[in-house]
């Protein structure tokens, strides 16, 4: 393949289920000169450890980055440890909380662990903004700060929303975008990927590597994934997300369980699947197949092939036979004294915390052996052994030993 080929392959790889491209005759610049200097593309991401966990919804993202380093290019992963503790201002009708220095630190780490179930390590420069935006002086700011007018901030929906609503904007939600953009600028990046609600932040990048006489990066939005109600982005805070870390048997049970025309959806942004491929699944094969495809590709993708099997079975011995799988994990107690419900619920990892457990058990979610608990002040004894189940899909086997240690 000439040159021209290969740019026009490339292309058309990384526009598959992208929202827009700002500028697509820029980008096809950087890449030819990329082929012909053999210098992979910078390509930007920023990520705020604003929540402990990766779900789906930035997995749309990761696979745009990982489809560049497929074609040879290096992601410079920015982890906005210091913007974070700013607060991004996008969609928001009210200022955002920020995070103190030690969630932020906490939430970081736990990003570094996930981020390579995806992307590949060895094409990945994972920094830090606190690096540089911690080491601006007053004088850097207030010259950062001389970039951008008012009139342009009030420009962005969420800004001019509050201004006409007599709701606060306060001086500092204006330096986020300069802060994120001074991150492109800071390590002349090629290209930034952002969701669609990061594009006025991203063209801030453009303009800001313009000021500092850069080449501008080629800018490129990505949809919002729909969370598991088909309605809303997917978001840990609305409780419609699907973890990546969460257990086999839940990202698949999760996944059988979206409408069918969202899992069409799902595809295009999260599948590695070729169109074609995917294009022949629907034309084929039933809608709840179809499903456990997909399903089972995102098993195997974040854990392995024989954990996505696995997940399959235990879908179908509950949802298909109505029986209780035998592969259920068993968790073994030591305690001495009678067990609180609550605690146990938490500490088998089954809710998050106690008070997350007492509203279950008070909705009516939680069984024993089949049998409904609705007494949250229920306390189990030593020496036994019982299958809990919480909601539809979380299950497990507990043994209660009363020999050694101490449950707590």
């Amino acid at each position: 393949m000439n040159i021209e080929d290969v740019v026009q392959e490339e292309i058309r790889v990384i526009k598959r289920g992208i929202a827009e491209l700002i500028e697509e005759q820029e980008l096809k610049e950087k890449l030819r000169e990329s082929i012909q200097k053999d210098k992979p593309l910078k390509i930007k991401v920023g990520f705020d450890p604003t929540a402990p966990d990766i779900h789906l919804g930035h997995v749309v993202l990761l696979n745009k980055l990982r489809q560049f380093q497929d074609l040879g290019h290096t992601v410079y992963f920015i982890i906005g440890d210091f913007t974070a503790m700013i607060g991004d201002p996008s969609g928001r009708d009210e200022v955002r909380k920020p995070l103190s220095e030690k969630q932020v630190k906490e939430n970081a780490e736990t990003y570094r662990n996930q981020v390579f179930k995806i992307l590949d390590p060895e094409k990945t420069v994972v920094l830090y903004n606190s690096e540089w935006c911690g080491k601006l002086s007053a004088r850097e700011m207030i010259n950062l700060s001389s970039k951008m007018t008012v009139a342009r901030m009030l420009e962005r929906d969420d800004f001019d929303k509050r201004f006409k609503g007599n709701i606060p904007i306060y001086i500092h939600e204006f330096l986020y975008p300069l802060l994120q953009a001074y991150d492109s600028v800071h390590i002349g990046a090629d290209v930034e990927i952002g969701g669609t609600d990061q594009k006025f932040n991203l063209l801030v990048g453009r303009n800001l590597q313009k000021d500092f006489g850069q080449k501008l990066q080629v800018v490129i939005t990505v949809p919002l994934l729909e969370g598991l109600d088909g309605v809303r982005k997917m978001s840990k805070s609305l409780g419609n997300c699907i973890g990546i870390t969460e257990p086999p048997e839940e990202i698949y049970g999760k996944i059988m369980s979206i409408s069918d025309e969202l899992m069409w959806r799902y595809y295009e942004l999260l599948s590695e699947k070729d169109m074609r491929e995917i294009e022949d699944i629907k034309k084929n094969l039933h809608p709840k197949e179809a499903k456990s495809i997909l399903a089972l590709e995102m098993v195997k993708r974040f854990y392995s092939a024989k954990e996505a099997e696995r997940a399959k079975r235990y879908f179908d011995t509950m949802f298909v036979h109505r029986e209780i799988p035998q592969e259920i994990e068993t968790v073994e107690i030591k305690s001495e004294e009678d067990v609180w419900i609550c605690r146990l619920l938490k500490n088998i990892g089954l809710c998050s915390s106690t008070s997350e457990a007492r509203r279950l058990i008070g909705s009516g979610a939680v069984k024993i052996d089949g049998k409904q608990v609705l007494d949250i002040d229920r306390h189990l004894s030593p020496g036994v052994e019982f299958t809990i189940k919480v909601g539809k899909k979380r299950i497990k086997r507990v043994r209660i030993n009363d020999s050694g240690g101490g449950y707590r």
